[in-house]
């Protein structure tokens, strides 16, 4: 028999075929036998249990900025090298700007997503109007996708013909996420993240000009009422909301969709009782979350798990992994949207936890209600195939979901 050892870091992604065949059994296997594990290969620890990774989430003095990373911590050395970790925006930033920058965003942001819900129902019942008479669609193009970024753009005002444009700068920028672009993603993600960039500046000048009723209007306000923000730091953030609500939203979107098509019993237990479909949403986020990882920068030496972690060094909390922990959740494995009590960490924690949270929440419990109250007879076209899982590392989603109406 072969003895078991720790897996990489990089070995955790779709791209390594025994992970993508059974994905929460190497996460079984790494949280059961070594649940703190140094990668030598990446420099990072991987946290992997439940309490350890909350723990290591709840801790505010940690680092995020790569800046103060050992140089051993590839990842986090590279965002740097790239310039990446040295942009005003706030998925890197420490305090004291991180919280100068996060309040007056999460702010306006807020308060935008507290009267925001008949826009998104306006957003969904369009986009299921377009699919309305169809035998057979691909969830995932033609409705888990414009759905976010439909939503993200209403909040930023962005004009309706410029969609398209918005949607594939978009997929362009996400890649400054992907540690394993290729040169020609690269390209791309550069011409992406300056058209967004050059569109974003021109607009945020527009509003001090017309003022609107929408975010960037928000923000520059902001700012002339003496918020310490700079332009840059309004326009990379906004454009993070951008990126990083589209995505993970579509995700989490897909996701849903598929599970309560795979078990008939929780999707009638959903359609007899619509009002269940908040806990739906977070034990989705909890079973099939749309984010693997996330990380924090040791600011001291200390001790995680009773592993001991240096000063400087990166710890990598497998946050899918903790989901699916048996000391947190009972019968892990099992989707049951009626569960309550510990929560999942798949939106982060802490300080840094999801400036987006609300507002995805909000999107997920319309579109995915929607969708199977509209089409009650809805089922995967082909239920024997093998889900078709994106190969963007760390990140969970599929790539198609075909269905029959």
């Amino acid at each position: 028999m072969t003895e078991w050892k720790p897996p990489a870091l990089l070995e955790l992604t779709p791209l390594n075929p025994a992970f993508r065949d059974d994905q929460h059994g190497a996460y079984d296997k790494l949280r059961s036998k070594c649940p703190v594990h140094r990668d030598d290969m990446a420099g990072v620890y991987m946290v992997s249990r439940h309490r350890d990774v909350r723990a290591v989430l709840a801790d505010r003095t940690l680092w995020r900025s790569g800046e103060h990373a050992e140089a051993a911590a590839v990842f986090a050395r590279r965002r740097i090298e790239e310039g990446v970790g040295r942009q005003p925006s706030i998925l890197f930033m420490d305090d004291p700007d991180h919280a100068r920058v996060r309040q007056p965003l999460a702010q306006a942001l807020y308060a935008r997503v507290a009267k925001f819900r008949p826009d998104v129902e306006r957003i969904v019942e369009e986009t299921l109007a377009r699919i309305d008479g169809r035998d057979r669609f691909d969830v995932m193009t033609e409705y888990a996708i414009p759905i976010p970024i439909d939503a993200i753009a209403a909040i930023l005002g962005v004009d309706h013909n410029r969609l398209d444009d918005f949607r594939a700068w978009s997929e362009g920028v996400i890649q400054f996420l992907n540690p394993l672009r290729t040169p020609d993603q690269t390209v791309a993600m550069e011409a992406a993240d300056a058209a967004l960039s050059a569109y974003m500046n021109a607009a945020m000048a527009d509003r001090r000009r017309a003022p609107k009723d929408d975010l960037v209007t928000d923000m520059v306000r902001l700012q002339a009422d003496g918020a310490p923000l700079s332009d840059d730091e309004v326009s990379i953030n906004l454009r993070a909301l951008l990126v990083g609500g589209n995505l993970t939203t579509t995700d989490l979107i897909g996701n849903a969709v598929r599970l309560f098509l795979m078990l008939p019993d929780q999707r009638a237990r959903l359609l007899a009782e619509p009002e269940l479909i908040a806990l739906a949403v977070e034990e989705t986020l909890r079973y099939e979350p749309p984010i693997d990882i996330t990380g924090r920068i040791a600011n001291r030496d200390m001790e995680t798990g009773g592993c001991p972690v240096r000063n400087s060094q990166e710890m990598i909390l497998m946050l899918r992994g903790a989901n699916r922990d048996p000391d947190a959740f009972e019968d892990p494995h099992r989707f049951d949207i009626t569960r309550k009590g510990t929560p999942h960490v798949s939106f982060g924690g802490g300080a840094h936890i999801c400036i987006g949270a609300p507002l995805a929440r909000l999107e997920a419990q319309v579109a995915i209600l929607k969708i199977l109250q509209r089409f009650p007879h809805l089922r995967l076209a082909d239920p024997d195939a093998p889900p078709q899982w994106r190969t963007l590392p760390f990140f969970h989603g599929l790539e198609r979901l075909d269905v029959l109406t």
